[in-house]
């Protein structure tokens, strides 16, 4: 992904969410997956994809079991 997209695609996401501290990290190497994050806090992966001349990108986030809340406790049923 070059410096244009990053851009843009950043640009993009911090208008959607209406989130200035959305930042997305160049590849440190050639083939490493470019990183978003709010703030210093790692957010997920995003790809880029080039299908019969159209391009996309996909964010990919992935949410540990651990950074959830508790479940709430459902009551018993009768």
């Amino acid at each position: 992904m070059n410096p244009t997209d990053i851009a843009r695609v950043q640009d993009y996401l911090r208008r959607t969410f209406d989130n200035k501290r959305i930042c997305i990290d160049p590849p440190t190497k050639r083939g490493a997956p470019v990183e978003v994050r709010v703030g210093d806090e790692f957010l997920g992966v995003l790809h880029r994809d080039e299908d019969d001349g159209e391009v996309s990108w996909a964010l990919h986030m992935t949410i540990l079991e651990e950074d959830l809340p508790p479940a709430p406790v459902a009551p018993p049923r009768r």
